[in-house]
């Protein structure tokens, strides 16, 4: 077995790693890592174009919508944006010859290939200050997965940096997705503290929208009124807004009464058990329950769902329907918490050998000083809660898009063994395992997140669909997804070959072109390794 980068190559660092678990990281010297670093412009090689005219000929394609695949396609770009999709001749004959244009400055054959929107990210984080990872590292490892849209929920590593980071992106002159910037209430930044009162609310939200921030990540710990004051002023402001109610506020302000008040989307999942529980208005906490332990925390969350009303039952229906008329949006961030369910699984997934920097690795270990490090001693019971608990998660999420409401992707990964890139595609897998239709799942993690964003800004949906006129934001694999997920994993798919009869890995995003420029995936990954080798090696 394949030991993972805590213990591989690491001589010293590895016995500090497990000292860590006792003492406070500063007692390290990591402040060191933690410095905000932004990522370096874009190296000559580093992606090319935009381009006069691209053209990306004879794909299949799946356009985001829900729409079934067709092709063969020629794909036509103008700089930044799709200027045309065009038949490119008929399936199991060959291409029509001299397809317009003839010359263009730039051509991927794409036969055979599969071409989809850029992928959204609507919970991203940078958490440098948390794991140490640097910005460049968490942009390549989202471009090379196909996510050309990134949401900062909360920009916790500070306002100033998070934008910076969005205007140079804006600008193409760094390898990365483009961001939308969302702060908290009372963000590093400038803002002078927290925010107490409604009119500090509305006071905070006019300033955060005069920085150019583009909406607000809400906790559930401000009392309701300030709740209504933040969500009205951000209207009234065209910023967007998201919400992680959390256990500390949820007993005033659930999942329902937040859309009452006109919170656009929702993170998790805390707050919506919460409007379901018939036999009571709170959940049913142990008397010795401290929020402040993590384990404590996150093992009671595990067994939120089943004190909720049972699915079919009448406050299950008059709930989900409520929030269906109030047009409210589902972010389930499913793969975060995956490894609440499998420990072990979520420990040795394939990528973190090669792909996991030492520092961001320290942070997943059991400790009681990192958010989200709650594995001080996980029992199979805990696990056992976890599986129930996903299983009437998953069942509210099929039913909800079934009865016409969005379900976007977003990930919150870089804590809980949950890598960037990596897990955005296990949480299209886990949308699978709910019960959507691989198109269902490339359209929540397409359309449905530029909706979300773009909407409440009172901007043009111009991203997240294949089609003329929308900006050229695509992914380019050269296996069939709808089969099978897995082939967009950085590290690809296991496939036995019946030819050599040997165990092959096939898949991994080909192309990742993000206004125009087109990235070589592989190429990204590769920089990704030499970033983590160095770090084995310092």
């Amino acid at each position: 077995m394949t030991m993972k980068p805590n213990v591989r190559r690491l001589g010293l660092a590895a016995l500090l790693v497990g000292l860590s678990l006792a003492l406070p990281f500063s007692s390290f010297g990591r402040q060191e890592r933690r410095e905000l670093i932004d990522p370096p412009d874009r190296r000559a090689g580093e992606g090319e174009g935009p381009f006069k005219t691209l053209v990306i000929r004879g794909a299949i394609l799946i356009d985001g919508t829900g729409a079934p695949p067709q092709g063969p396609v020629d794909i036509v770009v103008e700089g930044n944006r799709i200027a045309a999709v065009r038949s490119a001749g008929t399936p199991g004959l060959p291409p029509r010859p001299n397809r317009p244009p003839e010359k263009p400055d730039h051509e991927i054959d794409a036969t055979g290939m599969y071409v989809m929107p850029g992928f959204v990210d609507l919970h991203a984080h940078f958490r440098r200050l948390v794991s140490g990872a640097p910005a460049e590292y968490t942009l390549k490892l989202w471009l090379a997965h196909g996510i050309t849209t990134a949401r900062e929920a909360g920009s916790n590593d500070g306002v100033n940096f998070t934008l910076r980071v969005r205007e140079r992106s804006a600008r193409n002159e760094i390898a990365a997705p483009r961001i939308f910037a969302y702060a908290r209430p009372g963000a590093r930044g400038g803002w002078r503290g927290e925010v107490r009162d409604p009119d500090e609310a509305r006071e905070f939200v006019r300033w955060a929208a005069g920085q150019g921030i583009d909406g607000l990540k809400l906790q559930g710990a401000y009392e309701p009124p300030v709740m209504a004051a933040l969500i009205d002023e951000a209207r009234r402001q065209r910023l967007g807004t998201t919400a992680h109610l959390d256990q500390t506020g949820v007993a005033q302000m659930n999942a329902l009464d937040a859309a009452r008040l006109g919170l656009h989307s929702l993170n998790h999942w805390y707050g919506l058990p919460e409007a379901l529980i018939d036999a009571r208005t709170i959940q049913d906490f142990p008397v010795d329950y401290n929020h402040q332990d993590e384990q404590h925390r996150f093992g009671e969350a595990g067994r939120l769902w089943e004190q909720a009303a049972a699915p079919g039952s009448d406050t299950w229906t008059r709930v989900m329907q409520e929030l269906l008329d109030l047009r409210f949006v589902l972010v389930p961030t499913l793969t975060i918490y995956e490894a609440s369910r499998d420990v072990m699984a979520a420990r040795y997934a394939d990528w973190h050998d090669r792909f996991t920097l030492p520092s961001v690795w320290e942070t997943y270990q059991p400790s009681r000083v990192t958010h989200g490090s709650y594995w001080y001693y996980w029992t199979t019971a805990d696990e056992v809660a976890w599986r129930r608990n996903y299983q009437r998660w998953l069942r509210f999420l099929n039913e909800y898009k079934n009865r016409g409401g969005r379900v976007c992707t977003g990930t919150d990964v870089g804590l809980i063994y949950k890598l960037y890139g990596f897990d955005f595609v296990r949480e299209l897998e886990l949308l699978q395992e709910a019960g959507f239709h691989p198109l269902e799942v490339i359209r929540a993690a397409t359309s449905c997140g530029a909706a979300e964003i773009l909407e409440p800004m009172g901007r043009p949906v111009e991203f997240g669909t294949v089609r003329a006129g929308q900006l050229a934001d695509l992914v380019v694999v050269d296996q069939n997804p709808l089969e099978n997920l897995k082939v967009l994993y950085g590290t690809g798919a296991v496939k036995l070959n019946d030819q050599t009869r040997r165990v092959e890995r096939v898949g991994g995003v080909k192309w990742t072109i993000k206004d125009g420029i087109v990235y070589d995936a592989k190429k990204l990954l590769a920089d990704v390794a030499a970033m983590v080798e160095r770090e084995k090696r310092r």
